[in-house]
């Protein structure tokens, strides 16, 4: 229904715009630290070029963060001196931007959040991201009918979020009563050098790794660089997610180590910010959740999901 909801909100698009005071909206989202980032950046200013022909009456503002502290300064800037109407922001980490982010909303502001969710529910008007839990759950019941004799794995989680949180819980859920045995959990902050490294720490404490859920796909090239840097051959495979093209090539070329993979689209943040135009120069309800679906990706349906043209 979400999406049907969508395509009829995003059908208003075509229509003339009206005659009206000039309105602003502020997108703030994190630098491309990493390979999905780089996607969502990519997306948020083809969103901006595009919408900035579709509604005159309309100013974008879009600022990239390499930190939290930026990311502050950032919103704080577009709240004193543009005069935002409306922010959309993809919090480079939830508790730090949640204060300022409440502020906007205090002042009367619509407010978009994107993909990592505020550390205090509520403040939002809208939230669009994908299925946290769901993309947990089914690298999880991957993992499972991968490994029907169970086994041991080793993880690696995001930056911490609220969505990572999510994550871990739904695939800890799917993989419960399984025989898989977590051995370690860490943060490789969706960074492959980061990955590299806790992946080296991984394979020097545990002398058997039977699979990794590395959760996403620049993580998971960190660790099978470790891997083969290590010369391990007992892991068998690497569970990244996301859809890099990457490695939705290597998946659909049969890859025995990247059998599989998890969508999360980046091009969410265009469907924010579309939806919070439609919201500023029409009476079409948008508040609530747009939550997009993770689908798993097999050698069987993996050309339905490679974009060879797509940054990501």
């Amino acid at each position: 229904m979400r999406h049907l909801a969508y395509a009829a909100l995003a059908a208003t698009l075509a229509m003339p715009a009206a005659a009206q005071e000039t309105q602003v909206i502020g997108i703030s989202i994190p630098a491309a630290t990493h390979g999905w980032a780089g996607g969502m950046n990519y997306h948020a200013q083809e969103a901006v070029d595009r919408l900035e022909g579709v509604y005159p009456q309309l100013d974008f503002v879009l600022a990239t963060a390499s930190d939290p502290a930026k990311q502050v300064n950032d919103i704080e800037d577009m709240l004193a001196t543009r005069d935002i109407d409306a922010l959309v922001v993809l919090p480079f980490e939830s508790e730090p931007l949640t204060g300022p982010v409440a502020a906007v909303a205090d002042a009367g502001k619509w407010v978009t959040v994107v993909d990592r969710g505020l550390a205090q529910e509520g403040i939002e008007d809208l939230y669009v991201a994908g299925d946290n839990p769901g993309f947990g759950r089914v690298a999880g019941e991957y993992m499972v009918s991968a490994m029907p004799d169970g086994g041991q794995i080793v993880a690696l989680r995001g930056i911490p979020t609220t969505i990572d949180n999510e994550r871990v819980e739904g695939f800890q859920q799917a993989i419960e009563g399984s025989g898989i045995e977590i051995l370690g959990m860490e943060h490789g902050n969706w960074n492959r050098d980061d990955s590299f490294t806790v992946m080296q720490d991984f394979l020097s404490k545990y002398p058997q790794i039977d699979a990794v859920w590395a959760s996403d796909d620049d993580m998971a090239i960190g660790v099978l660089a470790a891997i083969e840097a290590a010369g391990r051959d007992d892991v068998q495979f690497v569970l990244g997610g996301a859809g890099m093209k990457e490695m939705i090539q290597r998946t659909a070329e049969n890859d025995p180590m990247v059998p599989a993979n998890v969508t999360y689209p980046p091009s969410m943040i265009a469907t924010a910010i579309e939806l919070t135009a439609v919201g500023l120069t029409s009476n079409a309800p948008v508040s609530g959740e747009f939550v997009i679906g993770s689908v798993l990706v097999t050698p069987e349906n993996a050309a339905d999901y490679y974009f060879p043209d797509s940054p990501f």
